[in-house]
């Protein structure tokens, strides 16, 4: 009885073990909103979805798969060699046979070797490709959301989803996937030969499968809990540095960088928290295996080494030297594979939970899609009418209420009133950057819901009060990626009046324009974008506020501008600054949602209604500024 004690107090030691990470998976709950998870994806649903993505590449796995095959045949055949030494021994020794062995064994390891070379270099180059098509079909799934949806979502987060998560998943296609089938090939290669080696030893190292099985469970609970806080902390993060470094102005001339400090140095301990508990997690689960792998060495050892000194059989079968030297090397190499697997199966969840937050950008339905029988509009002449209208940006609280009007081709028109009263919703709504609730509005006598929102689009052009510049260069900006001729590109900035300060740089149309376009004023950027939209050729054109934050010498230069561009095409104005507006075909006065007026700029100021006094109140305060 003795003799098995050290065995009990061996299993003894695991069944404590088990005992205690069986009661912290029981009383450890998972509190999904404390991860910020709207969805709870299930891991086979993810690796489902994942597939997909890798299914054009099937012939490339197929050749990983037998390339794999190739490179795990030394760590199989390698011990059997190793353990027949000492019946070469034993027997009457040939040096040509002990030769003969060397050169097999040497031959399995060439193979081994090369066949591990090029299964890493085909597998890098296959997950690469799969990952770009990720990352693509996610940016271009980005593109497609409304204007609502995108203002719904922090720039950060988006960052974050197309690089970080991205990349997270890269690892799944480069290492994961086919390290998790070399290893269950490597176990079952392993558990047949020690079979054929000694089927009553592979018994007892089999008696702690379950073992294994069972930690890897509890530990997938735990290790996926600890990569979800690591995806939100490190989301929170970017969303927050996003937000503050583009603002960093703001924080600086109001003397706020303690206070930012403090709330990034708060993200910042999250973060730094939720990695610890990922180091914890994994910390635990690797030296828990290891202590099984000790453990079943131990167990050879011990029966291995009494069969052998003491004659001392089990199950019937004495157990000799090359057994033990065979059995040793393999027990290594059946559990290098699975605690390889603790690594492997992190690198899995971390994949997983950005798979997770991936997948649940790309399920957002754009708000704003092209039917099913749209159409193209290969000429637009230009004519706009809406049809009792209704919008509204939340529901119930209505921010256009039964609009109706039409513009007719080459008119130009102006939307004016007080903030909030629906002129920028107007603009929107034409271009298809929201839909409408109620009503139906149409270009050329088509409704909009009808017509492809691309084909729609590249009739508009459109020049906002908030300047955008892309970092690059003058040219870049302008053209945004067309190609256009030097002269076609000077020829627009010359109608814009842009080129007189463009031809004072030192370089020209290729002067750098730095990120958030620092190194051009406000009346310069505008200017730039006026000629991005004339060398579109757009044959309907909006401006929006397109004056309202330059100078008094840049206003005049946009002015005669606007004065060439009214007979080109139909141009929709809105703007606070009526002098702006004077010279349009017609003004239409919007309050609450609702139009109040509209005329010319004599008729509405002859009627002395809420345009005239809109008409006054501003040049009361020219006066008084005079």
């Amino acid at each position: 009885m003795r003799e098995i004690y050290p065995l009990l107090i061996s299993g003894a030691i695991i069944g404590v073990f088990s005992l205690i990470f069986a009661l912290a998976y029981l009383f450890v709950k998972d509190k999904k909103e404390a991860f910020g998870f709207i969805r709870n994806m299930k891991d086979k649903d993810l690796i489902r979805r994942l597939m997909k993505y890798a299914r054009p590449y099937v012939k490339s796995f197929v050749l990983i798969f037998f390339l794999m095959l190739a490179s795990i045949a030394y760590d199989v055949i390698s011990p059997l060699m190793v353990g027949s030494i000492e019946d070469l021994i034993k027997d009457d020794f040939e040096l040509g046979r002990l030769l003969f062995m060397v050169a097999i064994y040497a031959s399995v390891l060439i193979v081994s070797v090369i066949s591990t070379y090029a299964q890493a270099v085909i597998l890098q180059k296959t997950g690469q490709k799969i990952v770009s098509g990720i990352r693509e079909e996610l940016y271009w799934h980005i593109e497609n959301l409304s204007h609502g949806q995108l203002n719904g979502i922090p720039v950060g987060t988006l960052v974050t989803r197309v690089t970080n998560d991205t990349n997270a998943i890269s690892l799944m296609f480069t290492r994961v996937i086919v390290n998790l089938a070399k290893s269950f090939f490597m176990i079952v290669g392993v558990m047949a030969a020690m079979l054929l080696l000694n089927y009553e030893l592979t018994l007892m190292i089999l008696c702690f499968v379950p073992f294994i099985a069972y930690f890897t469970v509890i530990f997938r609970k735990f290790s996926r809990r600890a990569y979800r806080r690591v995806k939100d902390c490190t989301t929170n993060l970017n969303v927050f540095l996003s937000e503050n470094l583009s603002g960093m102005k703001i924080t600086q001339i109001f003397n706020r960088a303690e206070r930012k400090m403090q709330e990034f140095s708060e993200r910042n301990a999250k973060l730094k928290k939720a990695r610890t508990e990922e180091i914890f997690v994994f910390g635990i689960f690797r030296p828990t295996v290891y202590m099984l792998y000790v453990t079943s060495v131990l167990f050879l050892f011990y029966l291995g080494g009494r069969g052998y000194l003491e004659n001392f059989s089990f199950m019937g079968k004495t157990v000799s030297g090359m057994v033990i030297v065979a059995f040793y090397m393999y027990i290594n190499k059946f559990f290098d594979p699975i605690q390889t697997l603790a690594e492997q199966f992190n690198t899995l969840q971390s994949a997983l939970a950005s798979a997770e937050k991936i997948f649940t950008v790309l399920d957002i339905e754009p708000e704003v899609k092209d039917a099913s029988d749209a159409v193209e509009l290969d000429t637009v002449k230009g004519d706009i009418e809406f049809r009792d209208v209704w919008f509204s940006y939340v529901p119930g609280e209505w921010v256009l209420k039964g609009v109706s009007f039409k513009v007719n081709a080459n008119e130009t028109v102006a939307f004016v009133g007080a903030t909030g009263s629906g002129k920028t919703t107007i603009l929107s709504l034409i271009c298809r950057n929201y839909d409408v609730q109620k009503g139906v509005i149409l270009v050329d006598g088509v409704d909009v819901k009808k017509i492809k929102i691309s084909s729609l689009r590249k009739h508009f052009g459109q020049m906002l009060q908030d300047v955008y510049l892309f970092a690059g260069t003058i040219r870049s900006n302008i053209v945004l990626s067309e190609d256009k001729t030097d002269d076609e590109i000077m020829e627009a900035c010359r109608f814009v009046n842009a080129d007189k300060f463009i031809e004072k740089l030192s370089r020209g149309l290729d002067e750098e324009v730095r990120e958030r376009s620092a190194n051009f004023s406000a009346g310069q950027r505008q200017l730039l974008s006026f000629a991005r939209m004339v060398i579109h050729k757009p044959e309907i054109m909006i401006l929006d506020e397109a004056t309202a934050n330059i100078d008094t010498e840049t206003e005049v230069l946009i002015q005669n501008s606007l004065e060439k561009l009214m007979k080109t095409g139909t141009m929709l104005i809105v703007a606070h600054r009526l002098s702006t507006v004077q010279h349009a075909d017609r003004i239409i006065v919007l309050s609450h949602g609702q139009i109040v007026e509209q005329g010319s700029h004599f008729e509405l100021l002859g009627k002395k209604g809420k345009y005239y006094d809109l008409y006054m109140l501003q040049y009361e305060k020219q006066k008084l500024l005079a």
